[in-house]
């Protein structure tokens, strides 16, 4: 049967249809829907962990443990796991297949970089296969899976943006597992599944004689391919850049790669023997095109493609043209890489938002503000204007304690999510309370991992697969760890919102605020929208420094100050409170009671 996927979709299926039991992930776009779909398969356990190494541990576990096991992140998040994975090409995978899935992000469409993942297998001497549509994306789950098993190690399956979220026709096929098959005992081998220096140093060996067997496996390896054609262009590609340039040149010759670590160099030279012109098209760094160079082989690559952002089919165009391997007169009426006449749209925090409240008062007291990877980095933008640092998850806590500890005479706060905390968070904090830091940590409680689609963490009471999970109090647990001054507030009261952080950042010592407000998609309870009474409203503008979208602009000025008078939008109005509660003249109001 064949059906209509996307290539998070299909690596669901790939991983239910090769056996696979044990799946776990940290969200991330554009990698999250594939534990999302997983989660639908009972065959297989599945989890959101607390973060990518944590996940990354498990997988591998399970694996040492006989079970085909499948790990999935974002880019970045290879960064947190690459502890992990490094060690497992050590240890080997013990007999059953680990598959290592990273979605990257050419064009950071939801990324704070455009890291080539690429690099780790190279670095960590693993195999990497690459997915061109949907189809491959299900397939190449158990072809990778049989490599990691027949070489005893783990292999990176990497997506993009593009693979991950667009659809293409899938064939699908049955499970290959039985499902009532006990776990076995460990077998236990501590000589190859401890990394002490001693017996690690036998492993590295093997680890190199590895590559060299998997560079033999890639020469016949099926999805390397030749597909010829005019021999005046020879093109070499991979993953969705392929289907890109299959389009673009239906006549060139093509060196179509889904094994792109360790490269067949062979396959490479035979292809290249062939042609007139080579040249390499791929998204981001020179991967393939340095190691074609390795090779003694002539080629072209960066030179006529950029190193930024996607290579989509507009692009491809355009720089073959100036490279003289299209007309130009050809190019330039067949596409156009941004589309003309759209009306900007700026990120904003949802209607309803419980973080509006913080970032409005911070913005009002100007602190310094470490800010995290969340919803709340728009905190950042106009109007609040109120971020001064974002780097990576957890990072606000540590970059806290750093201006402390260097002396900085700005009050400073950092601001971090809830699921962020738990994934990051919790280990800077414990640092700030042994090494006697004074910082103050403005936890922004939500009760969900709002930003890539409302996933589970500890602080949740419901697990990936509905069940119900051991919620972890925040409070209870940063008092735990010696924080002394703890507060939890309302996310909706603005006064006592800004109350709570004069009263942290003044205390000598670590503090925390929690700012306690579900996010309006989980827990919303709507009521009557608000109204504005435009006989009291002088247009003093302080409900738009709220950066509500439901708080519009009218062409109404006040007769005095001349400036625009507010209006709510009853279809985006959920009735949070918070524009009445900063309503100097009580021009806001709500038509029930209950909330007024």
């Amino acid at each position: 049967m064949r059906v209509l996927l996307t290539g998070n979709e299909a690596i669901a299926r790939g991983a239910y249809e090769a056996g696979v039991k044990v799946v776990m992930g940290y969200p991330g776009t554009p990698s999250s829907e594939i534990l999302e779909n997983v989660v639908r398969y009972k065959e297989i356990y599945c989890e959101w962990s607390v973060n990518e190494k944590v996940a990354m541990d498990g997988a591998i576990g399970a694996a040492y443990a006989g079970r085909r096991a499948m790990v999935t992140m974002k880019q970045v998040g290879m960064n947190v796991a690459a502890d992990s994975f490094f060690y497992a090409v050590y240890t080997g995978v013990h007999g059953a297949g680990l598959l290592i899935v990273t979605a990257d992000d050419p064009g950071m469409f939801s990324s704070q970089n455009e890291q080539d993942n690429r690099h780790y297998a190279k670095f960590a001497k693993m195999p990497m296969l690459e997915p061109a549509d949907s189809q491959e994306a299900k397939d190449f789950v158990r072809v990778g899976l049989d490599i990691s098993e027949q070489f005893d190690v783990p292999v990176i399956l990497r997506t993009v943006m593009r693979v991950s979220h667009s659809a293409s026709p899938v064939e699908l096929g049955e499970r290959v597992y039985d499902d009532n098959a006990p776990t076995p005992p460990l077998k236990r081998d501590p000589h190859k599944l401890v990394c002490t220096a001693g017996w690690a140093r036998q492993r590295r060996p093997i680890v190199e004689a590895r590559i060299k067997q998997l560079v033999e496996f890639a020469e016949t390896f099926p999805y390397n391919r030749i597909e010829w054609g005019k021999r005046d262009l020879g093109i070499i590609t991979s993953g969705v850049v392929y289907t890109y340039a299959r389009e673009i040149f239906p006549e060139a010759s093509f060196l179509k790669l889904g094994m792109t670590y360790p490269l067949p160099s062979r396959l490479v030279r035979s292809f290249a023997a062939g042609v007139e012109r080579l040249i390499v098209i791929e998204e981001l760094d020179p991967f393939l095109e340095e190691a074609v160079r390795l090779t003694g082989i002539n080629v072209e690559g960066k030179a006529i493609f950029p190193a930024i952002g996607e290579l989509v089919p507009a692009v491809i165009e355009q720089c073959t043209a100036q490279a003289g391997l299209l007309p130009q007169e050809a190019v330039a009426a067949r596409r156009d890489v941004t589309p003309k006449n759209l009306p900007p749209r700026s990120p904003v925090l949802c209607p309803g938002c419980p973080h509006r409240s913080t970032f409005y008062v911070l913005n009002k007291l100007k602190y310094v503000v470490a800010g995290d990877i969340g919803c709340y980095n728009l905190g950042a933008l106009p109007p609040f204007n109120a971020t001064d640092t974002m780097g990576a998850m957890g990072a606000s806590v540590g970059v806290a304690h750093g201006f402390d500890k260097a002396g900085l005479p700005d009050p400073v706060v950092a601001v971090i999510g809830d699921s962020t905390f738990f994934h990051a968070g919790v280990a800077p904090l414990l640092n700030i309370v042994h090494n006697n830091g004074k910082s103050s940590v403005l936890i922004l409680d939500n009760r969900t991992t709002a930003m890539t689609g409302h996933q589970d963490h500890p602080g949740t009471a419901t697990t990936l697969s509905g069940e119900q999970g051991q919620r972890v109090d925040i409070e209870t647990f940063v008092r735990a760890m010696g924080v002394e001054h703890v507060r939890r507030v309302n996310a909706f009261d603005v006064k006592a919102v800004e109350k709570s952080i004069k009263e942290a950042v003044s205390f000598d010592g670590p503090s925390v605020v929690i700012m306690d407000g579900p996010c309006v998609f989980v827990e919303l309870e709507r009521v009557p929208p608000f109204e504005v009474d435009l006989e009291k409203c002088n247009g003093c503008s302080l409900c738009f420094r709220l950066g509500c979208p439901a708080i519009i602009r009218t062409d109404k000025l006040d007769a005095k100050t001349g400036r625009p008078k507010a209006e709510i939008d009853p279809v985006l109005c959920v009735g949070c409170d918070m524009c009445r509660q900063v309503c100097p003249r009580r021009a806001i109001y709500a038509p029930s009671p209950a909330i007024a």
